[in-house]
């Protein structure tokens, strides 16, 4: 029988997740980048080898907070392991453990024997891998660790072989040329997502959210797709579209040229910019965007 699992990636923020699946896909699956807290749902990206296939899903960093926002991150998380068959701990060697890190090993403890324990980061010059694997040495005993450098696809095969090692037997979730679940139109708000925040970083890290309109086929078999730009306070929305629309227009750009090499078919973006103050406090509203 081949291989089956749901492989769960836990991590503190910033720990390099999505830049691990989308190296184990050979795709990009998860969005990228500086900011922490970047990825705000369970992310599949799904991987097929001769040993069977893993569905990986890239999860919102674990961070202590009492904001509604962070908390529900966290929850989603905290779910994606348990309901995991595998669980990967990715712990960043150019950071010191310190209480954040203490508090995900301790979140960890109770599915150990599912857990294989992975030291990213290896490459960067601040790199300190013997305190990372003393730290996991002591919370996990028993479990496998591992070397990677996920930027630079250091250590991977290792990391599948023994994933697949773990793997339950089981028959393939989904076709073999499949390399994410995604739909389409999530696709697209999390690209755009990803160019605002890119650019946007220092003013607006977590001020805003992408909400999708609608679409329609064009006459020459492009997809014309309307998103909101949603955002805190007016003060935003001018850092949004920028001077004479300058910002706006290169958050298109960016996003479009990124979702013409994704999909078989054009995409042409109409972006708009509104205001919605109360967006982040709002439990029906962050129920439907973080799950």
């Amino acid at each position: 029988m081949p291989k089956s699992a749901f492989v769960a990636i836990a991590g503190r923020p910033s720990a390099g997740k999505s830049t691990l699946v989308n190296a184990l896909c050979g795709e990009k699956v998860s969005i990228v980048s500086p900011v922490p807290q970047t990825t705000r749902n369970a992310v599949r990206g799904i991987v097929n080898r001769s040993e069977g296939q893993l569905v990986l899903m890239d999860t919102p960093g674990f961070h202590i907070s009492e904001k509604r926002f962070n908390k529900r991150l966290t929850a989603v998380a905290v779910d994606a392991f348990r309901d995991a068959d595998v669980v990967i701990y990715l712990l960043d060697s150019t950071r010191k453990p310190g209480p954040e890190e203490a508090a995900l090993a301790s979140a960890l403890v109770a599915i150990s024997m599912k857990l294989v324990a992975v030291i990213n980061k290896i490459d960067a010059r601040d790199s300190d891998a013997q305190a990372a694997r003393a730290f996991l040495a002591g919370h996990f005993p028993e479990a496998p660790i591992l070397e990677i450098s996920a930027l630079a696809k250091q250590g991977l095969d290792e990391l599948l072989a023994t994933l697949f090692s773990r793997s339950p037997e089981g028959h393939a979730w989904y076709p073999a040329e499949y390399y994410t679940d995604q739909e389409p139109v999530f696709r697209m708000a999390e690209i755009i997502r990803e160019k605002v925040i890119n650019h946007t970083r220092e003013e607006l890290p977590h001020a805003v959210y992408v909400s999708y309109e609608d679409s329609r086929k064009l006459e020459d078999g492009s997809l014309e797709a309307s998103f909101d730009l949603v955002t805190e306070r007016d003060s935003q929305k001018g850092i949004l579209i920028g001077k004479a629309g300058s910002m706006i227009r290169m958050i298109r750009e960016e996003a479009e040229a990124d979702l013409n090499g994704i999909f078989d078919y054009a995409v042409h973006l109409r972006l708009s910019v509104r205001v919605d103050p109360n967006w982040r406090t709002d439990e029906k509203r962050l129920h439907n965007l973080i799950f």
